[in-house]
């Protein structure tokens, strides 16, 4: 794994952590198709949570939370849909998409934020 690989394990590690300690279930990590990956699948309450994980090391160039464009958002709803499709279907508390943005700054503990259904 090269270096890029090993702080998108680790931003996806600790965003996994945040979300289990928020009361969600981890369903899948890294979930792949041809259409693309889901980095998080996870159950909150009644609904499914499709979470993308962004992690930077520095806010220099671009927060992590403004990572999803619009052509990222619809990417990640047809992963959605293709990833329900496969499971069953949608649940009664509906589907949601999250994103976690981890920065990794030069010292000190990393920051992760938490919004939820940003697309």
């Amino acid at each position: 794994m090269n270096a890029r690989g090993a702080l998108g394990r680790y931003g996806e590690d600790l965003a996994a952590r945040l979300l289990t300690e928020a009361g969600m279930a981890v369903l899948e990590r890294n979930w792949r198709c041809r259409a693309g990956e889901i980095d998080i699948v996870a159950r909150d309450g009644g609904a499914v949570v499709i979470c993308e994980v962004k992690t930077r090391r520095s806010a220099a160039f671009e927060h992590p939370m403004q990572a999803v464009t619009p052509v990222k958002a619809d990417r990640l709803r047809r992963l959605a849909e293709i990833w329900l499709a496969r499971h069953g279907g949608a649940p009664p508390g509906g589907v949601r998409i999250d994103l976690v943005g981890v920065l990794l700054p030069r010292r000190g503990a990393p920051v992760t934020e938490h919004a939820r259904g940003v697309a």
